[in-house]
C-alpha cells in the first residue's frame, strides 16, 4: 500500500502533534491538517534502546506510519513495550517508510553491497519484496524459530507471492486490502459493477486510488481479467482506457492516496476505490455514512511483509524471527489490529479481538468473510521492465 505524504511540511506538523499525544482519528479527520490526509502523514517515533545490527544489545524495526498500535495518553506501544519486556531486549522503532521507492533509495546502496542498511528487520510491500528477494538481499528465514507463524499464518498467504511460494524469506505484517466505497445515503443502490462507477449522477463525484496496484488491478479485475494471472500487455491496454476515458470525461473527479479520505468527508466524492482500513476509521468518526465492499469482480490484497536484509547479524536475525513469532500470538495481533484495522494475518485473531473489541470482531472490513476472501486478488509480480513500462504508462494518464 502506497502512503505517499501530500507534503513534507505536513510530516513535520504530525511530528509536532504526535508529540502532544495527538489523536489518529483526530488526524484522519483532517481536524488539524485538512486535506493533507492523515493515513499518508509519516513520522519517526522511537521505542528506545539501542541498535541491532549497527551495533547495541538490540534491534531496528522500520516499518510504515500508524502500523503499529499507540497509546496516545503515554506515548507508546503497549505490544512493543510488552515484548521487550518479556525477550530482555530493546526494539528501535522507526516509523519512516512513507513509500516504497522512496524508502527503497534510502538503504538500496547498502542492499547492493550486502552492508547493513541501519535497520535489520523492514515492512516493504510485496511487490517490493520480490525485487528484494529476486536480487538475493535478504535472508531466508529459520522457521524453527518461528513456531507461531508456521501454525498460524493464514493459508491463503502462503503462496500469495509468486517469487516467495512458501514464505521463505517474507513472512507478512498486515494486509491491506481494497475495494469499492459509497456514501449510503447518496448511492442507494450502491457500486456492484465497473459500470457502476460510470452513471451519470455520479459524474466527477469518483475518486480512484494512485497506487497503481490496487487501481489497475481492481479495473482488469472488473474487466473480467485476474490480477494475479498472466495477463499482459493487451489487458493492461484495455484497463489503462478505461481509466483515461474515465479522467478524460471528467467522470472520474480525482485520483489521490490517502488523502482521498478527506474528499469522502466533504462530499467532493460518492464512490470511490479505497482501502479497508480507512474506510474502517471513517466510519468509526463520522456515524457509519459509507458502505465499502469487496467487489464480486474482485478487490484487491497485498502485504506488507517482514524481511531481514544480508547485512543483519546472525545474532540480530534470531532476535528479529523472536519478534515476529510473539506478533503471531492471535491476542498480541488482536490488539494491533484493533488500532491499525488492517486485514491481521494471523490465524485466531477475530477470536481473540473477541475480548479485546466486540465492536471489531465481526467487522469484515478487518476480518473478511469466506466470499471476500475468494474475490480478494494479489497483483502478480513484474519484471522490473514491465514494472518501469506499466508505471509510467500509468502515471502518464494521470497526467503526472
Amino acid at each position: 500500500m502506497a502512503r505517499q505524504p501530500e507534503d513534507p511540511i505536513v510530516r513535520n506538523i504530525v511530528q509536532m502533534l504526535r508529540g502532544a499525544q495527538f489523536n489518529r482519528r483526530q488526524l484522519l479527520r483532517g481536524a488539524a491538517v485538512g486535506a493533507a490526509g492523515a493515513g499518508a502523514l509519516g513520522l519517526s517515533a522511537c521505542s528506545g534502546g539501542s541498535g541491532g545490527g549497527g551495533g547495541g544489545d538490540g534491534i531496528v524495526w522500520g516499518n510504515w506510519t500508524y502500523y503499529l498500535d499507540f497509546d496516545e495518553a503515554t506515548g507508546s506501544y503497549p505490544s512493543l513495550d510488552a515484548f521487550m519486556e518479556e525477550a530482555g531486549f530493546n526494539v528501535d522503532y522507526i516509523e519512516d517508510i512513507d513509500d516504497n521507492n522512496t524508502f527503497y533509495g534510502k538503504i538500496k546502496d547498502q542492499l547492493k553491497l550486502d552492508q547493513h542498511t541501519g535497520y535489520d528487520v523492514i515492512t516493504f510491500t510485496d511487490w517490493m519484496n520480490a525485487r528484494l528477494i529476486d536480487a538475493g538481499q535478504v535472508q531466508e528465514f529459520d522457521y524453527a524459530n518461528l513456531p507461531n507463524v508456521k501454525a498460524n499464518l493464514v493459508d491463503a498467504q502462503w503462496e500469495a507471492l509468486d517469487v516467495d511460494l512458501g514464505r521463505k524469506f517474507s513472512i507478512p505484517w498486515q494486509l491491506p486490502a481494497s475495494g469499492w466505497v459509497w456514501n449510503t445515503e447518496a448511492v442507494p443502490d450502491g457500486i456492484k459493477t465497473l459500470d457502476d462507477f460510470l452513471r451519470p449522477e455520479l459524474k466527477g463525484k469518483v475518486v480512484v486510488l494512485s497506487e497503481m496496484r490496487d487501481t489497475m488491478g481492481m479495473v482488469l479485475a472488473g474487466l473480467g481479467y485476474d490480477p494475479a494471472g498472466a495477463w499482459g500487455d493487451k489487458e493492461f491496454d484495455e484497463a489503462l482506457a478505461w481509466l483515461d476515458d474515465g479522467l478524460k470525461s471528467g467522470q472520474i473527479g480525482n485520483v489521490k492516496g490517502n488523502s482521498y479520505t478527506q474528499d469522502l468527508i466533504t462530499g467532493d466524492a460518492l464512490a470511490a476505490m479505497a482501502w479497508t482500513g480507512d474506510v474502517v476509521m471513517l466510519n468509526t468518526e463520522n456515524d457509519n455514512q459509507w458502505t465499502l465492499e469487496i467487489p464480486e469482480s474482485g478487490g484487491m490484497i497485498a502485504a506488507d511483509s517482514f524481511t531481514v536484509p544480508n547485512g543483519t547479524s546472525a545474532e540480530a536475525k534470531e532476535k528479529v524471527e523472536q519478534m515476529i513469532d510473539y506478533y503471531y500470538d492471535p491476542v498480541v495481533m488482536a490488539e494491533v489490529a484493533n488500532y491499525v484495522t488492517f486485514v491481521p494475518p494471523v490465524k485466531g485473531t477475530q477470536e481473540a479481538m473477541q475480548e479485546v473489541n466486540p465492536e471489531n470482531a465481526d467487522n469484515p472490513l478487518i476480518f473478511p468473510s469466506e466470499k471476500d476472501w475468494e474475490n480478494l486478488h494479489s497483483f502478480r509480480s513484474l519484471t522490473a521492465e514491465e514494472d518501469n513500462r506499466y508505471s509510467s504508462a500509468f502515471q502518464n494518464v494521470l497526467g503526472l
